[in-house]
């Protein structure tokens, strides 16, 4: 199943190929888990500084049933996401995370046995 992402841009000019790059890893997420049901995505370019160049800051909104996984990466290291590719990937890379996480817990539930109707 391929989940067509919702991706928007603030600060920074659309591009075909980064948006082909954030399907890619949206589309790989139906590996870990495949009732996804929509995806949010937003890549927003900070303000520039004098001593860094331009950075990136991604948020994914995951809707799955029950709840819905956000991730928003603001790096420690500031420099690694001034190349928009690493900031998608780190992004993605802990919503893969919060996904497999999320499976995790769902398996672990205790199955509710029907009640008995007297």
């Amino acid at each position: 199943m391929s989940i067509p992402a919702q991706i928007s841009f603030r600060n920074f000019d659309r591009t075909d190929a980064v948006e082909e790059r954030i399907q890619e890893k949206v589309d790989k997420l139906d590996q870990y888990f495949d009732r996804i049901t929509n995806c949010q995505v937003v890549v927003e370019a900070r303000h520039r500084s004098h001593n860094k160049g331009k950075l990136y800051h991604i948020k994914v909104v995951l809707s799955v049933p029950g709840e819905d996984v956000v991730v928003s990466r603001d790096p420690k290291d500031a420099h690694a996401h001034e190349d928009i590719y690493v900031a998608i990937r780190d992004a993605f890379e802990a919503v893969r995370r919060q996904l497999k996480k999320h499976v995790r817990m769902i398996r672990q539930r205790p199955v509710r046995e029907p009640v008995p109707e007297v």
